[in-house]
């Protein structure tokens, strides 16, 4: 079928550039071999390596892992900087790093420690606007060197670039131990927009994914009994979330040009209790 002036082509997912921040365990892993099987080249952002299994040999030349904290500027800085030297350009930025203590802010050994609400919000929060901050410069960059997405050159409504940050439901249903977390994942879902609207004059699109509860490598570790009722408190489907749904939902999100400013809970319908 022959395309209309006002239809955009979808970002294709063979032809693009992945940094994933967190891309070496969890979310973040699922979504960097979302990213590897769809023909993409991806850079993990990752303090630790990438978990085994997750790079294999075929991919070697179409993958890269740079130890990064995302809340050091030069690291961060240095994360892209390889990304355009080994890749020419960056279509894609997952913020997927992050942390999650749990606190509460008068307990039994006194006040919430002031270091660790400060360290929450510095890696989850600052951490991801850093991370976005210089992402952006690189994606109009690469666009103003004539390194645009191939396939979407032609289109003046296409997108540049797709940011795709990462919350949690904790933002809206925190719980009692939870107030680092939230504050942190609710500065995350209060940026989406602003940051959508600034950027759409460099046709760089932002979403937000909240995720509920998953199995990321914190949860697996909790005793089986503990997953299971975890599992039941979810509506429908009453189980734990697949990493490989929350990396389903970034494709969509990169295919679906329409996506813009806003934030997707990803979460069976739980709403959490207050503990």
């Amino acid at each position: 079928m022959r395309q209309t002036p006002n239809e955009a082509d979808p970002m294709k997912l063979s032809d693009s550039v992945f940094l994933i921040t967190g891309g070496s365990s969890g979310l973040g892993a699922a979504t960097a071999r979302m990213a590897l099987d769809a023909g993409a080249r991806v850079v993990i952002a990752d303090l630790a390596p990438p978990r085994d299994g997750l790079i294999a040999p075929p991919d070697a030349e179409r993958v890269a892992h740079v130890p990064t904290n995302v809340a050091d500027e030069a690291s961060a800085q240095a994360a892209i900087d390889e990304t355009l030297r080994r890749f020419g350009r960056l279509d894609v930025l997952v913020n997927a790093a992050g942390i999650g203590p749990a606190e509460k802010i008068h307990g039994k050994n006194g006040p919430h420690r002031l270091d660790s609400f400060t360290r929450t919000v510095q890696v989850n929060l600052i951490g991801t606007f850093n991370m976005m901050r210089l992402a952006v410069a690189a994606m109009t960059m690469s666009s103003a060197d004539g390194a645009a997405h191939p396939d979407r050159s032609g289109d003046a409504h296409a997108s540049r670039g797709v940011i795709v940050n990462t919350a949690s439901v904790a933002a809206f249903d925190g719980q009692i131990g939870q107030a680092a977390y939230a504050a942190s994942k609710g500065g995350v879902v209060a940026m989406t927009l602003p940051a959508a609207r600034e950027l759409a004059r460099d046709r760089i699109r932002v979403m937000t994914i909240a995720p509920g509860i998953f199995e990321t490598p914190l949860l697996l570790g909790l005793p089986q009994d503990v997953q299971d009722s975890l599992g039941r408190s979810v509506p429908h489907p009453a189980r734990l979330g697949r990493p490989a749904e929350f990396a389903a939902l970034v494709r969509s999100i990169v295919e679906n040009d329409y996506l813009n400013g806003e934030v997707i809970r990803l979460d069976g319908g739980i709403r959490m209790a207050a503990r």
